[in-house]
Formats: structure tokens, sequence, C-alpha cells
């Protein structure tokens, strides 16, 4: 347990924003699940979210952007495939 203010403020902050990260994370998660079960239609919309959302957690600091980069290739290169 911290024992001193500063680890207490600092055990607070780090609880917030795992809360926080992980509701992005997940809805990171469900978007690319999303597009990658997509067809037809559907597909270069939920490609677009999904490439949007990425965008969203790489600005917040969830993702690390190489890491949002090498899922948006990969959805790409899904996309261009199933035309």
């Amino acid at each position: 347990m911290a024992n001193t203010k500063s680890a207490i403020k600092r055990m607070r902050q780090s609880e917030r924003r795992r809360v926080r990260n992980r509701t992005i994370r997940s809805q990171v998660r469900t978007a690319i699940k999303t597009a990658r079960t997509a067809g037809g239609d559907t597909l270069r919309t939920a490609v677009a979210e999904a490439i949007r959302t990425l965008d969203r957690a790489v600005t917040k600091g969830v993702v690390h952007r190489n890491t949002a980069a090498r899922k948006k290739s990969a959805l790409a290169r899904r996309a261009a495939t199933a035309r």
C-alpha cells in the first residue's frame, strides 16, 4: 500500500487512466473485429470507422502509432483483396 501523499495521488491517477484506456482499447478491438467480419457494402464504412478509431486511440496515447499503422495496413490489405 502507498504510504506517501504523492504515491496515493499517483494510484488515483493511474486507476482513472487505466479505466479510460480500457474503454478506448475495447472500442478499437470492436471496430477492428467488425471491419474484419464485414463484407459487401458495409466493408468500406467498417474499415473507415476502424481506422478512425485507431487514430483516436493514438491521439489519446492508448495505442502506439506504429501498432496502429500496422493494424490499418492489415485492414487495408484485407479490404483490397475482398473487392
